[in-house]
């Protein structure tokens, strides 16, 4: 979603959460429920409706009778799901006022279930008879239509910004206890551009709502239109997640996006659902932080958990638990060590991790020892602080890749606290430049030099057409400049015209600047278009190297720091450098039509 789809949905959500206050007895904790229903029929509608000519073609063609398909098997082919017309949003929300809204929403859910066996029991019915009393029905059909408007272009991890939202403003309890929480869009995007899981099976471990998949999924759209490939996807995706309520969401999620896989209700500390030892081809997952009450004789004998090792207690005791239990002191361990394990010999993994696992002592510093040794690391990254809704823990991400050849006999270290956009006074983010900036380092430790020529390439194309834009824009600017009335009462309105019209232009020339300002970062870290080490950003580290350091994986110890450092970041460095830039021109204007004045008073003094 952009920026600005983003904005408009949560004006809608906030609007639908205050009619839910207001006209239902529901809690706060409990308004998610039925608006995510909604919004599932809202995108189900909206994806559908693209794939419905492809549907109605193959239905009309002639066909030998015998081998004719059903209209919801070949929707089930094409779209993932089938959408009867009694479930389509714009048919609920043309239903009467006096009409059982409620009633056929819920008919609705179950026809779509009907056909969606993997959504049988998720979708929410009879939470939609919460919102009527019988004196006022209405409430139903005023959500309908606070939804109706969501942009039909709107893509991305729209579930996962839902709940995020409510996380946020409601503190639901699901996604706050035990050190969890949402992963942000542009923290996945990132970890998504970063393994590249192009085709094959995804396992998330953790997945929450299935952001993480969803993101996969738009990363292979994107880069099949790159590469002009035609083919199928061909991407299978598993996800566990304890929480139901949250794994309704993630099947809901999965269903809406033509997502193949499965969700399942489990307990991955305690669950191997899928055999996961050396089964997957790429995992990513944001585990919970910190955990320290998982029940260790549950855990020790799995070897998913014990090939580098076990996180346990040095001195005999089961710790702050009763002496009958034995506990895991962190379980972050375990998660790092699922990863490793869990990967296909040419596997690639990105997780989400507390800083602190960078230099954990005692068992856990072992384990880590035995990791670096292996050669799955890849790659660990400092994120920025602030970039989670909900907390402000500093993380890191961590990438595996058992497929790095020999030639890579090192770890790359990334410090990105400094390249962030600022949201809100209190929320951080990546944008899309960043996101490809950052991944392209990444891809240059691989010896992938074409991808930044092409990003290079890219983003001088942007700049070229934005700053054709603004030329086109200035002139649009000089003309209503120059068309100045004389009568006093139309002044006002031609110099709100004015500021408008200087305003835009100022907007293109941002944009023109923003994209030869990216054009400059990567021009002066990397001027020979291969990977090179850039203090204070980036260094391919030896394992000597890191054993030297106890064998930390905290990326601050290797990379360095600029000792010019003023403190700003990219993103206001460019704005700064976007001022500058318009007062040289301002001041440019002025010495052009100070120099035209001169001559034309030059002329009149000599004629």
């Amino acid at each position: 979603m952009t920026a600005n789809q983003l904005k408009i949905l949560e004006v809608k959500l906030w609007q639908a959460a205050d009619k839910l206050r207001v006209d239902s007895s529901l809690k706060a904790s409990e308004y998610a429920t039925p608006i995510l229903g909604l919004i599932f029929l809202r995108f189900a509608s909206i994806r559908y409706k693209k794939v419905k000519p492809e549907i109605d073609a193959e239905l009309k063609a002639p066909k030998n009778k015998l081998l004719q398909r059903n209209e919801h098997e070949i929707a089930i082919e094409k779209c993932g799901f089938y959408l009867p017309p009694e479930a389509e949003y714009e048919y609920l929300l043309a239903l009467p006022e006096q009409k059982d809204i409620a009633k056929a929403i819920k008919q609705a859910m179950e026809k779509i279930e009907l056909y969606k066996p993997e959504l049988k029991g998720n979708l929410p019915k009879d939470e939609y008879f919460k919102l009527v009393s019988q004196h006022d029905k209405s409430l139903p059909k005023s959500l309908l239509k606070i939804f109706a408007d969501i942009p039909e272009d709107a893509t991305g991890d729209v579930f996962g910004k839902v709940y995020e939202y409510f996380l946020a403003e409601f503190a639901l309890s699901e996604g706050q206890g035990g050190g969890e929480f949402f992963t942000p869009t542009s923290v996945v995007k990132l970890m998504v551009e970063i393994i590249e899981p192009y085709k094959g099976t995804i396992f998330d471990p953790a997945c929450g709502s299935g952001g993480m998949f969803v993101q996969s999924n738009q990363f292979i759209d994107r880069r099949r239109e790159e590469l002009h490939e035609t083919d199928a996807k061909d991407l299978m995706v598993y996800g566990c997640e304890r929480t139901p309520e949250t794994v309704k969401l993630a099947r809901m999620n999965l269903a809406v996006n033509g997502l193949r896989g499965e969700i399942v209700a489990a307990n991955s500390y305690y669950d191997d659902c899928f055999n996961s030892y050396q089964k997957f081809d790429y995992i990513m997952a944001n585990p919970p932080f910190n955990v320290d009450d998982v029940n260790l004789d549950r855990v020790k004998g799995q070897q998913r958990f014990s090939e580098y090792g076990i996180p346990q207690n040095k001195s005999k005791g089961a710790g702050k638990k009763s002496e009958a239990v034995t506990i895991v002191p962190n379980a972050n361990y375990l998660w790092i060590n699922l990863f490793a394990t869990s990967l296909k010999p040419k596997g690639r993994a990105a997780l989400v991790m507390a800083n602190s696992a960078s230099d954990a002592k005692n068992s856990e510093a072992e384990i880590r020892q035995k990791i670096i040794q292996s050669g799955v690391i890849d790659c660990m990254l400092t994120l920025p602080k602030n970039m989670f809704y909900t907390v402000t823990l500093p993380a890191t991400l961590w990438f595996f890749d058992k497929g790095k050849s020999d030639a890579r006999p090192t770890i790359l270290f990334i410090d990105a606290r400094n390249i962030f956009r600022q949201v809100t006074r209190a929320l951080r983010e990546f944008t899309d430049e960043h996101i490809q900036n950052i991944a392209t380092i990444v891809r240059l430790y691989r010896g992938e030099t074409t991808r930044l020529t092409e990003l290079i390439a890219k983003y001088k194309q942007q700049a070229a057409e934005f700053e054709k834009r603004a030329a086109i824009q200035y002139e649009v600017v000089k003309k209503v400049k120059a068309q100045k009335p004389e009568n006093e009462k139309e002044i006002k309105r031609w110099e709100k015209g004015v500021q408008e019209e200087e305003k835009n232009y100022e907007t293109l020339q941002a944009r023109h600047m923003y994209f030869e300002g990216h054009i400059a970062w990567l021009n002066e870290r990397f001027p020979n278009g291969v990977y090179e080490d850039v203090t204070g950003l980036c260094k391919a580290t030896t394992l000597q190297e890191i054993e030297e350091q106890d064998w930390s994986l905290n990326p601050g110890r290797y990379v360095g720091v600029v000792m010019e450092e003023d403190g700003i970041t990219e993103d206001e460095f460019l704005e700064e450098m976007q001022k500058r830039h318009h007062a040289l021109q301002a001041l440019n204007k002025k010495a052009v039509d100070l120099e035209n004045q001169i001559a034309v008073n030059f002329k009149s003094i000599c004629s």
